[in-house]
């Protein structure tokens, strides 16, 4: 019988080579955890609202008459910004914004406008993410450096629309006991107005100068457009799933239970004055959207890293 004689060779530089690899490779994690660079900066500025409403300027509106702003403010525009610096060209962004707006038809340069005399204020709060190219690799450089920038990006905003609550009342004697309607016009409907938050998306975008006038401090200066989803933020819009209707329940319908009002041609004829109300209320083309535009300052500081990229 023939005897097999099996020889296993153990090569201590084979696991020596991986050692050195899984190490080298280890090492390149933390060389590129290092090289992130981080900013987080915050933006002062000035807001305004082209819509239906108020001036159709894109950027720069001059402040409202000064009766509003006593009565409203200053509109301005607050925020904190985190910049990830993936080399000295590209930037992924993440902003955070407050911006007051006011809309007024008396500064419009359109006469129909001033003649309409519409006017309001909106609070819209803002979470944006964006891509940022600049032209120059300002977040290599050690020493001060200037470079235009783009972006653009998506958004989500939260801000103040416009509700309404129809009520359907019955006539009423001087001791205000409700009169049964002598037909089915024979009732009264009033409005009351209120606002509530709503969200939705929108695509902002935009220019700017970053200027870094040492390792870790810059300031810079943009221009933001932001295209919104929205007709509401001038309030110029009210939907119809943002009107309710109540009905008085003093004279009742014998056949449902429930007011009188609710019923028949009286209801009928409440559907029609909601519809009629929302066509009045609404101005403007209702299917335009609304642009909400910012010129702002900021100042950033960066850490996470060393004061350049290694190349």
């Amino acid at each position: 019988m023939q005897k097999l004689n099996f020889k296993i060779t153990i090569n201590p530089y084979s696991f020596m080579n991986k050692k050195l690899l899984f190490s080298f490779l280890a090492f390149l994690g933390v060389v590129s955890v290092k090289a992130q660079r981080n900013e987080l900066g915050v933006r002062l500025g000035m807001s305004n609202l082209v819509g239906d409403v108020g001036r159709t300027n894109y950027i720069l509106q001059k402040p409202l008459d000064l009766n509003r702003m006593s009565d409203w403010g200053i509109p301005f525009y607050g925020g904190i910004l985190y910049r990830f610096n993936f080399n000295p060209h590209q930037t992924v962004r993440l902003d955070l914004g407050y911006n007051q707006i006011q809309f007024s038809d008396k500064a419009a340069k359109e006469e129909y406008r001033r003649n309409r005399n519409s006017y309001g204020k909106n609070n819209v709060y803002e979470a944006s993410l964006m891509f940022e190219y600049n032209f120059f690799p300002v977040n290599n450089e050690q020493v001060s450096m200037v470079s235009p920038y783009i972006f653009g990006g998506l958004g989500a905003l939260m801000f103040d629309a416009p509700k309404a609550t129809l009520t359907n009342d019955f006539r009423r004697d001087a001791d205000g006991v409700a009169l049964a309607p002598i037909n089915e016009m024979d009732f009264k409907t009033t409005t009351e107005y209120s606002l509530g938050k709503k969200v939705t998306m929108h695509i902002p975008f935009g220019v700017g100068l970053k200027y870094k006038f040492n390792h870790t401090w810059a300031i810079f200066a943009e221009a933001t457009f932001r295209y919104t989803l929205t007709d509401q933020l001038d309030h110029s819009q009210i939907l119809s799933s943002d009107v309710k209707t109540s009905f008085n329940a003093d004279i009742l319908d014998p056949a449902t239970g429930g007011s009188l009002l609710q019923s028949g041609n009286y209801y009928a004829v409440a559907k029609e004055r909601e519809e009629e109300f929302i066509k009045k209320r609404n101005i403007g083309d209702v299917k335009s959207k609304d642009w909400m535009n910012t010129f702002s300052l900021g100042l950033t500081f960066s850490f996470g890293r060393p004061p350049c990229y290694c190349d």
